[in-house]
């Protein structure tokens, strides 16, 4: 990862050059997202958890980032949560896009499902990221 304030973000993973995860970002670390050229934020964490940011969204927006959010119960993801998330990305293709939750695991599951799926990845290297 460059030392473009990206590497300090909660368990960041570069993946590809037009896709990385993380951990919950906070603002400054937004800023960092955005400087580094992406223009989607997606997040999957839970909208009111105490982690969560007050106004991601307007925060995300105003750093000239587009952003979505599906939100994801650790404990019970849903199979409609998985096909929000790949229309999301499917409808997205070719931008540069972070996907975010708390700490990186909901992101893992739902990002490696994806690339093994659309990017057609083996399914051991979309999970071993």
């Amino acid at each position: 990862m460059h030392d473009t304030g990206l590497a300090g973000i909660y368990n960041a993973r570069v993946l590809a050059a037009d896709l990385a995860t993380s951990g919950q970002p906070d603002a400054e670390e937004l800023a960092a997202i955005a400087t580094a050229g992406y223009r989607l934020v997606v997040n999957l964490a839970l909208h009111d958890a105490e982690y969560a940011l007050p106004d991601e969204a307007a925060s995300v927006r105003a750093l000239g980032m587009d952003y979505e959010h599906i939100s994801v119960d650790f404990a019970a993801p849903t199979p409609e949560d998985l096909r929000n998330f790949f229309a999301v990305m499917d409808a997205n293709a070719g931008r540069k896009i972070w996907v975010h939750c708390a700490a990186n695991k909901r992101v893992s599951v739902f990002v490696g499902l994806w690339l093994h799926q659309r990017r057609g990845m083996p399914t051991d290297a979309a999970f071993a990221l």
